[in-house]
């Protein structure tokens, strides 16, 4: 065990109960625990990271090798062990530039996949490509986890820049979602993306061929209003998607970190293509900053230190990510797969069991909508939650600018409410001024002390834009990259995934009444004979 560890949790059991407020007595504080890039600023200053503490997770960050392990991800060696790949989504968005992995240069193929994907999505935009029915004016985006997520959640976030085809997404294999969004789409003005590197992942292609069916209803040639982002091309083939509208991806690209890719192709259709590369320039700014700027001052090392205080030394079970920005409704739920499928992990890169907890439960809300929902839990629960804070300064509605100012100010309201609390006397003095007294006074005060000393941090930026939601999605990249390394854990493969997909499939055909229950738990036996019962099939 590093010393460094025993030493932040001697520094945490020593400083524990002090006010981060009496932090901010000397001069500069904000300053010094902030880190800029552009006009990105991050504020980790309502933390109880000191001078001491930051010094030894920088020593946590230089014993663990960060800027070797970063260097070998950006130069393509394999450091996703147990499967033997590169980590290379970075590519992506970087452009510039030859980059040789296992004796080929793997840039020229990016680059002419990127064309191609920005000549289709203009022939689509602009009328050359038609549907049977004509311009297409819908896109439907069939994928799961990292093929959905994403571009489900940037696309969101960029509608004011969204100028084509209205985008839909559909992930859960659940028959309502599919029906529902196909609900009131014309067929023959529909584009259908199905997104699967292998092209067996069964929610997807169970979704694939309702959605081929339901497009068979209307028109002649249905795969032909088919895309495909897949690495298959005997599977796509038998599909009927022709090969110039299949777009594929390395194994060096996971699908969590995919949507810089062909996974963005529905992202690329809504917005055009110019404003995508304006995503991936945002992207690839992250990335010069993350392998240029020093430790003390690198924005994406900063945040993986301060979750890594919070998680790993002041045992606070969860974060909660918290956009002040309608339009990032989406990204808790992004960030949810990116960290808890990363690094979400029991054993360290050599198989051995970690001797302390991995990654934490990320969760979320945009404000102010949680405010009326668990920011009760937050400001006077029995456990502390650190807030990470996310807004924009403004919005793309000046009409309505009144909004963006009420909406900022309770942004920063949370953060130093959660700062400063309210102490027991402060309420008395409350409740006298009320009228009450004696022990009534006394009761009432005390449901109104807020603890207070709850740590939070807040990512502030201009307005949200292409760039700028390319920034914040690498930064969180490479934070979960950080903090793995660290934990010394490998954040790029996702095994955890693997034995319910297998016990489902053995599942389906009991479900079906063509085999038994035999050998199940009394449980599953009993849940599989009241779905049995509930649909009048039981054996």
């Amino acid at each position: 065990m590093s010393h460094n560890w025993n030493a932040l949790a001697q520094h945490r059991a020593a400083t524990e109960t002090r006010p981060i407020l009496s932090l901010f007595d000397g001069n500069g504080r904000a300053a010094e625990y902030s880190v800029r890039l552009g006009n990105l600023l991050f504020d980790y200053s309502k933390t109880n990271i000191d001078a001491t503490a930051r010094g030894l997770l920088l020593e946590l960050a230089q014993e663990a090798e960060i800027e070797a392990r970063r260097d070998a991800m950006f130069a393509g060696a394999k450091i996703n062990e147990t499967e033997g790949r590169a980590v290379l989504h970075t590519a992506l968005r970087n452009l510039d530039g030859a980059l040789v992995v296992d004796g080929a240069d793997v840039m020229p193929e990016i680059r002419t996949t990127l064309a191609r994907m920005e000549a289709f999505a203009e022939d689509v935009r602009n009328g050359v490509l038609l549907g049977q029915g004509g311009p297409i004016t819908d896109v439907v985006n069939i994928g799961i986890g990292g093929s959905d997520l994403g571009p489900a959640m940037a696309a969101i976030a960029l509608s004011p820049f969204s100028d084509g085809p209205r985008l839909h997404f559909v992930s859960n294999v659940d028959g309502a979602q599919i029906t529902e969004t196909l609900a009131g789409l014309n067929p023959g003005t529909t584009l259908v993306i199905v997104a699967s590197k292998t092209f067996t992942t069964i929610e997807t292609m169970t979704n694939a061929e309702t959605a081929r069916r339901w497009m068979a209803e209307t028109v002649s040639d249905p795969a032909a209003q088919f895309c495909a982002v897949s690495t298959s091309a005997e599977r796509t083939a038998a599909f009927g998607i022709p090969p110039e509208r299949v777009f594929g991806f390395a194994d060096w690209v996971g699908g969590r970190y995919s949507m810089w890719g062909p996974v963005g192709l529905a992202l690329m259709l809504g917005i055009g293509p110019t404003n995508f590369r304006r995503f991936l320039a945002g992207g690839a700014a992250m990335d010069t900053h993350f392998r240029e700027a020093p430790l003390n001052a690198n924005m994406p090392v900063l945040l993986a230190l301060v979750g890594l205080w919070h998680h790993q030394i002041c045992g606070h079970g969860s974060r909660a990510v918290l956009p002040y920005d309608q339009r990032l409704s989406r990204l808790p739920a992004y960030l949810q797969q990116l960290e808890m499928e990363s690094n979400g992990k029991r054993v360290s890169m050599d198989g051995q069991d970690l001797t302390r907890v991995s990654g934490p439960v990320v969760w979320g809300e945009p404000g102010t909508n949680g405010q009326h929902a668990f920011y009760q839990l937050i400001h006077q629960g029995t456990a502390v939650v650190p807030c990470e804070f996310i807004l924009g300064a403004r919005g793309h509605e000046p009409d309505l600018a009144h909004h963006q100012t009420l909406l900022v100010a309770n942004c920063l309201a949370q953060s130093e409410a959660l700062l400063r609390g309210r102490t027991l006397e402060e309420a008395r003095a409350m409740m006298a001024a009320a009228g009450l007294q004696g022990a009534e006074l006394d009761r009432q005060a005390r449901h109104r002390v807020f603890p207070g000393n709850r740590p939070s941090t807040t990512l502030i930026y201009p307005q949200l834009t292409p760039e700028v939601l390319g920034q914040i999605i690498a930064l969180y990249e490479h934070r979960v990259f950080v903090e793995g390394v660290i934990l010394g854990i490998n954040s790029f493969d996702q095994w955890g995934v693997e034995l319910g997909k297998e016990l489902a499939n053995a599942l389906q055909p009991v479900l079906e009444g063509h085999a038994t229950t035999e050998g199940k738990d009394g449980s599953t036996t009993q849940l599989v004979e009241y779905v049995r019962g509930a649909r009048g099939s039981a054996q």
